[in-house]
């Protein structure tokens, strides 16, 4: 899931600390270093865009790439899990710089077992998210989550009753200033 690195358009709580211009930049060098780190045979990468015009934008890397669609961040990673071919879907932020292959194959093994998956954030959000999407995606899937708070990973998991859950390492984000000063450390 990214946005595209347009300067005060993304990172915006970073940019408040660091200027949107540098926001917007460390943001574009992340994904490309992300993408890079990504790229496996072991499964396809995509980047999901928001907004939706920026599906040709040459601010991001050479993949594969869709639209996230309107709305909030949960109604954008839905539409990502319900669009996308049978099989299992692992959705990753691209501001976490601990996220390493091994994760990601971590998760989908789980997926193997397990009917979704968690990637917890140290700020009780989550920096990714899997599911097996068998029998379906709940309906309820991302109802009543308060985004961009420490209660993000407990109401999603509140929108998925009786589901399985594994739970991969928890990672660090970049929000604001002190996350990259604690990450520079």
């Amino acid at each position: 899931m990214v946005k595209e690195p347009r300067a005060g358009r993304v990172k915006t709580r970073l940019g408040r600390d660091i200027g949107m211009v540098r926001a917007a930049w460390w943001f574009r060098h992340r994904i490309a270093m992300l993408a890079r780190a990504m790229q496996d045979p072991r499964w396809d990468t995509l980047l999901a865009v928001t907004p939706d015009t920026a599906l040709s934008s040459r601010a991001l890397p050479p993949l594969p790439r869709i639209a996230q669609g309107p709305g909030d961040l949960g109604a954008r990673m839905g539409h990502v899990f319900r669009t996308q071919p049978p099989g299992p879907v692992l959705i990753i932020g691209a501001d976490i710089p601990g996220i390493t292959r091994a994760h990601i194959a971590t998760g989908f093994r789980a997926l193997g077992s397990q009917d979704a998956v968690f990637g917890p954030a140290q700020d009780g959000g989550y920096w990714g998210i899997g599911l097996k999407r068998r029998p379906a995606i709940p309906a309820r899937l991302f109802q009543n989550v308060r985004w961009s708070s420490e209660h993000a990973l407990t109401d999603t998991l509140a929108s998925l009753p009786g589901l399985s859950v594994a739970y991969l390492p928890v990672l660090a984000d970049v929000d604001v200033g002190s996350d990259l000063m604690r990450l520079s450390r």
